[in-house]
């Protein structure tokens, strides 16, 4: 029978080698973690992933809606934009809220059972994926519909959307790590996620960017993102290098130090939860 020793909290990594085999082995908990969530909220049934689809699908609406009504003109191109990059924003925007919360709720089983904690905000991002896909669906129906140019390089939304994945996981590993210390800041997301939408290139494209506002693009993240995923799946054009490494460097630099913090302090969260 496994022993499982607990030693005084002291910052610092675990065997990582250990660490990552006990992970893997584990990954089907974290299919069926990840399926009793959906579950939960019901959205393994059809009116559930209806809601899914049509929660952003109806923002667009009406953030289109504004925006001909403010600048006085529509474009299809223009909508086709703001709903694919709203699907993707609320990928990464439902793996914060669904991360966030992910060790603070789940503290029954961090206090009666020995695993990798860092399950639970990964189950969190397969959550986050599980609710991404059918978006992706009705956005090409859309764009059928609506007859946007069809070429090899709309494949290059794959790649975005990994590298999207990359940063939605390193962003909820993070959070989650911060709201054992911080509390608040579950409450204090919405308003961030809010903010963050605002700032981003998703009511306008980036190349409408005013250029005293550029400063934006170099702090903000999802700015290369969601530029490259516009120029793939709306334009069908092949997403600029710059922005693929930069997206790149912003999800892996994320991913390490949100991965690192939580490793570090992961032996505390037993007391705090």
């Amino acid at each position: 029978m496994a022993v499982e020793v607990y030693e005084p909290f002291r910052a610092g990594l675990p065997p990582l080698g250990k660490y990552w085999r006990s992970l893997w082995a584990r990954r089907s908990f974290i299919a069926e973690y990840a399926r009793s969530e959906l579950r939960e909220k019901h959205y393994d049934s059809v009116f559930g992933q209806v809601w899914l689809v049509l929660n952003p699908l109806l923002l667009s609406g009406v953030y289109f809606l504004l925006i001909v009504i403010i600048g006085g003109h529509s474009d299809k191109m223009r909508y086709g934009h703001l709903t694919a990059c709203l699907f993707l924003f609320y990928f990464v925007s439902n793996t914060m809220t669904g991360g966030v919360k992910s060790i603070t709720k789940g503290g029954k089983l961090i206090l009666n059972t020995a695993f990798p904690r860092i399950m639970l905000p990964i189950s969190a991002t397969v959550v986050g994926i599980f609710r991404f896909l059918p978006t992706i669906f009705v956005f090409f129906i859309i764009r059928t519909v609506l007859g946007f140019p069809i070429g090899w390089a709309i494949l290059w939304g794959i790649p975005v959307a990994m590298i999207t994945a990359i940063l939605a996981l390193g962003l909820a590993v993070l959070i989650s790590t911060i709201n054992v210390y911080f509390r608040d800041i579950a409450s204090f997301l919405p308003y961030f996620s809010r903010t963050w939408l605002y700032l981003s290139p998703i009511l306008y494209e980036a190349s409408a960017l005013k250029h005293n506002l550029r400063q934006i693009e170099a702090f903000n993240p999802l700015f290369p993102l969601l530029n490259s995923w516009s120029r793939a799946v709306v334009h069908a054009e092949v997403p600029r290098a710059s922005d693929m490494l930069i997206s790149l460097a912003w999800a892996l630099g994320i991913f390490i130090i949100g991965t690192y913090y939580f490793l570090t302090r992961e032996r505390d969260f037993a007391v705090r939860v």
